[in-house]
């Protein structure tokens, strides 16, 4: 017969026989919850590139989900000229797990910056030519646009420096990548080098065919008081004076001004 002892160890189990009797009923379930949770923490690491989907748009804000226990936010200037659609899959940039509402900080330029980054290092080393649009002028030159932005000091942009870089706004530019910084991540070019490279192969191309006597036509690059530069193509040649009229003239400005085409007579090279 069972004493009343016995009855009150049958309805009062051990610590160990309750977390046992839980495990049982559960079937493990909180276990592989709270590992499952763990697990999904892990695969949300901060400043990580990751695939969501767009679940809706409120005003200028994107609604993505990425898979988390709660939805992230892109502002919808971050995407450019194509706006998103519900249902659009995109790759976001993971910067802040959870924001002080419980939000994901998303952000899908600074995917694009890493994806576009990732290309360009892989197709283009030091030393190569690329082609880009200026996109605007910023402290020390401009900024272009070959897939990234990329900075094109103002002493670079063209042989002789030039007054205004804001010209070039807009325009689509060939220039020569002098510079990548992979810690960094920033690529400096120069179309000046490859300006320079071309002038310097017309100038080999040009003395290779020049003979003294030729009759030459030049335009005319700068004046002085004792005569004119003229560009024959990649060489400038000097127009003295004394060699310019048969009659006596005060100053070559009488007669030439800058960007006027001349045929001159080759004397001596």
């Amino acid at each position: 017969m069972a004493t009343s002892r016995d009855i009150l160890k049958k309805f009062s189990p051990s610590n160990d026989e309750v977390e046992k009797l839980l495990n049982q009923a559960l079937g493990n379930d909180g276990e592989v919850e709270a590992s499952s949770y763990e697990d999904s923490i892990k695969n949300f690491q901060q400043d990580t590139i990751l695939n969501g989907k767009v679940i809706s748009i409120i005003g200028e804000d994107v609604i993505v989900d990425i898979g988390y226990k709660s939805e992230g936010v892109v502002e919808m200037s971050e995407f450019g000229d194509e706006a998103p659609k519900v249902g659009d899959t995109v790759e976001v940039f993971l910067e802040e797990v959870e924001d002080a509402m419980g939000m994901m900080i998303l952000s899908k330029k600074k995917a694009d910056r890493i994806r576009g980054w990732e290309k360009i290092i892989t197709e283009h080393k030091e030393g190569d030519v690329v082609r880009g649009t200026v996109m605007r002028k910023i402290k020390g030159g401009l900024l272009v646009d070959i897939g990234i932005p990329v900075f094109l000091p103002a002493s670079q942009v063209s042989i002789r420096r030039a007054s205004d870089v804001s010209t070039y706004i807009s325009k689509e530019i060939e220039a020569r990548i002098i510079k990548i910084d992979e810690s960094r991540m920033n690529i400096v070019i120069s179309r000046r080098k490859l300006l320079e490279e071309g002038r310097d192969m017309l100038k080999q191309a040009l003395l290779s065919d020049l003979e003294e006597g030729q009759l030459r036509v030049g335009v005319v690059k700068n004046i002085a008081d004792f005569g004119a530069f003229v560009d024959l193509g990649g060489i400038d040649g000097l127009l003295h004076i004394t060699d310019m009229s048969w009659g006596r003239i005060n100053h070559p400005s009488e007669m030439l001004r800058i960007d006027d085409e001349v045929e001159v007579k080759i004397l001596k090279f």
